[in-house]
């Protein structure tokens, strides 16, 4: 409820807690009203006695008089702020003791909603005053309002009392799956790697945000698979459209542990010309939550897509569906030559309420599949910080609702904003199992790398259901090791069943995968089995072959396999690391730098400073800066703190 009064405005919560909570603020409010209206006189005084007759009136009296009379009154009562300007955000704080209570919805905004949490440490909810101190000896959290009175609040509270804020409580708080890192692998045992190829580039983005905001990222956010095809490389274009793989190997020393060897193996897609490219029926689904209402969610997520809008052709088509506390149609099907009311569109948006991320999906899928073009590319593309909390909260029934869909032919890519909320291990699996890509957007640079000069490879898929396969020779490997691409795994037999998922790759996206690999004769990281037969010998047609790679895919429109393979042998090795080819040296740096970060276990002494010497030489040609930005993250991760522990 909200009571004007001259130049001010006065917000009444919906719900309070306890007639001794609320008894407590009105007596802190009124204090705060006279301290801010210094005016004498019988109006004055007028005004005070009404307050103090309305604090001490039964509930049945106050509720006649403010239905009648008393939307004259302007007095503070109840719990409630006193708004100094018409733009200013009021915001909540609330007592933390132990016991059971209530605990303000985080919407951003107004706040007014509460929610009963029987197991949540709320005692005690009230609207108070920004500038007026929190009681000494507590606990209490801040949620939303204007910074300035934030920062008034936190300086003065006694020493002994600790605040919340926010921005401090979101800190940590973002969900990834947490994959143990590969380990070490025996050739004579299993001599087979088997996994999904990934064009993902999320973790790269998020690490960024985290270095930029002086933290080390959790080591669960990071995927070293992601951070090394973050980057473009230089590899050579394949043939056509028919075979649209091209494979590259390089063998090298490695830098980190003497006598191993890494082996990169390097694939490019072929490239759509533009006459190629199909139509794109696309639907953009729109996280229009509360926990969108910051400048690096929403407000950027405007920016990006109205990007991406420029790049479409004058056929395409975008439908907008957002969702909040309900799903809805903001934008039907509209050709992108009516460029002016998507834009008008997207600039409406505001957010507020809950999160059906649910509800919205099925919205979207609904917009798409009336708008199915069986000659375009349907496609959702889903935009939030990640927060699904209301509609379809069983994550494998939201997979298996993206699956379904994804057999008529309507993909999903998700693009994530924000830190603090992000449920980057729902957004992953949403993405992989919608035939799509998962990416994290912190800035507009990044929004125009995905979504303008990457948008084919986005948006646009050459061929489906990717999968590699490695078989190492065990005359010349002893043990091997698959650095990242944890959570992309598959079984062996996964290789040859084209009813196994897997990844999806874009129209000239290039992707890396590295290994580390124990040459047959040198020290290896586990004991020789007392029981294990003699050292195999290669067969006499393959004595240079270190592995052979397979690689298995779908054109976009069939649901047959085929097979492309690659011996690797002594043709594509470097005798020392200065002799590699730039691109795969710095690949190595990358993945060195994400090992890193991930703890080091597999990269003995490597340090940032011997990460920024390899990378430094190995930029080449670096048109967009994306090398360079990356040295300078190495350097912030030297002096970046840990997260803080969460209370």
């Amino acid at each position: 409820m909200r009571v004007d009064h001259e130049d001010h405005k006065i917000e009444l919560p919906d719900a309070i807690v306890s007639e001794a909570a609320r008894e407590k603020a009105i007596s802190r409010a009124i204090a705060h009203f006279e301290a801010s209206r210094p005016r004498q006189g019988a109006a004055s005084r007028w005004w005070r006695g009404l307050g103090l007759a309305w604090l001490s009136a039964r509930p049945s009296l106050r509720m006649a008089l403010v239905t009648g009379a008393a939307l004259l009154i302007a007095v503070p009562i109840g719990t409630h702020i006193l708004r100094r300007q018409e733009a200013a955000t009021p915001y909540i704080v609330s007592q933390v003791e132990t016991g059971a209570g209530y605990e303000p919805s985080n919407t951003g905004s107004a706040a007014k909603t509460m929610t009963s949490k029987p197991a949540t440490p709320v005692t005690q909810v009230a609207r108070l005053d920004p500038l007026a101190p929190p009681p000494a000896d507590s606990r209490v959290r801040v949620v939303g309002g204007v910074p300035d009175d934030v920062q008034a609040f936190v300086e003065a509270a006694p020493a002994n009392t600790e605040v919340q804020t926010r921005s401090s409580q979101e800190i940590g708080r973002d969900k990834f799956s947490n994959a143990p890192q590969n380990a070490f692998k025996v050739v004579a045992q299993e001599p087979v790697s088997t996994f999904s190829l990934d064009v993902d580039t999320a973790s790269y983005s998020y690490v960024r945000a985290a270095l930029n905001q002086n933290l080390l990222p959790r080591p669960e956010a990071v995927r070293v698979e992601e951070m090394i095809n973050y980057f473009p490389y230089d590899y050579a274009a394949p043939a056509g459209a028919e075979e649209p793989f091209s494979t590259a190997a390089t063998v090298m020393p490695n830098p980190w542990q003497p006598g191993h060897k890494l082996l990169r193996i390097g694939i490019k897609g072929y490239s759509l010309h533009a006459q190629e490219r199909p139509a794109a029926n696309l639907v953009f689904l729109i996280d229009t939550s509360g926990s969108m209402n910051e400048a690096n969610k929403l407000p950027l997520l405007v920016k990006s897509l109205g990007m991406l809008v420029d790049t479409l052709r004058p056929e395409d088509k975008v439908s907008i569906v957002t969702y909040a506390g309900s799903a809805g149609v903001v934008l039907p099907p509209t050709k992108a030559s009516d460029k002016a009311s998507i834009l008008a569109a997207l600039d409406r948006l505001q957010a507020g309420g809950s999160t059906a991320g649910g509800e919205g999906i099925r919205l979207a899928y609904q917009q798409a599949e009336a708008n199915f073009d069986t000659k375009a590319v349907n496609r959702v593309l889903l935009a939030t910080d990640g927060d699904f909390n209301v509609g379809i909260a069983d994550p494998g029934e939201l997979r298996g609702f993206v699956e379904r869909e994804r057999g008529k032919g309507i993909f999903l890519s998700v693009l994530g904003f924000g830190m603090g909320n992000l449920n980057d291990q729902v957004m992953q699996e949403l993405a992989q199992n919608g035939n799509g890509v998962a990416a994290y957007i912190d800035t507009l640079n990044e929004a125009r790398k995905v979504l303008v000069e990457e948008a084919t490879s986005s948006l646009f898929p050459i061929a489906k259901d990717v999968k590699i396969q490695v078989e190492f020779n065990p005359a010349a490997v002893s043990d091997y090791r698959l650095i990242g691409y944890e959570t992309r795994m598959l079984k062996t037999e996964d290789f040859n069943n084209d009813k196994v998922d897997a990844g999806d790759v874009g129209s000239g996206a290039s992707v890396t995968a590295i290994y580390d690999i124990v040459p047959a004769g040198a020290t290896r990281p586990v004991d020789e089995s007392r029981y294990q037969a003699a050292q195999p010998v290669a067969p006499a047609d393959k004595p240079d072959e270190y592995a052979f790679v397979k690689i298995r895919y779908k054109l976009p429109k069939s649901e047959t396999s085929r097979l492309i393979t690659t011996p690797v042998n002594h043709a594509g090795e470097a005798a020392t690391l200065a002799q590699a080819p730039a691109d795969a040296r710095f690949a190595v740096a990358v993945a060195g730098f994400g090992e890193w970060l991930r703890g080091g276990k597999y990269v003995g002494a490597l340090k940032p400073d011997d990460i920024i010497a390899l990378a430094a030489g190995a930029k080449g040609d670096d048109p967009y800066g994306y090398r360079a930005e990356f040295v300078n993250l190495v350097r912030a991760a030297k002096t970046a703190k840990g997260l803080p522990q969460q209370p």
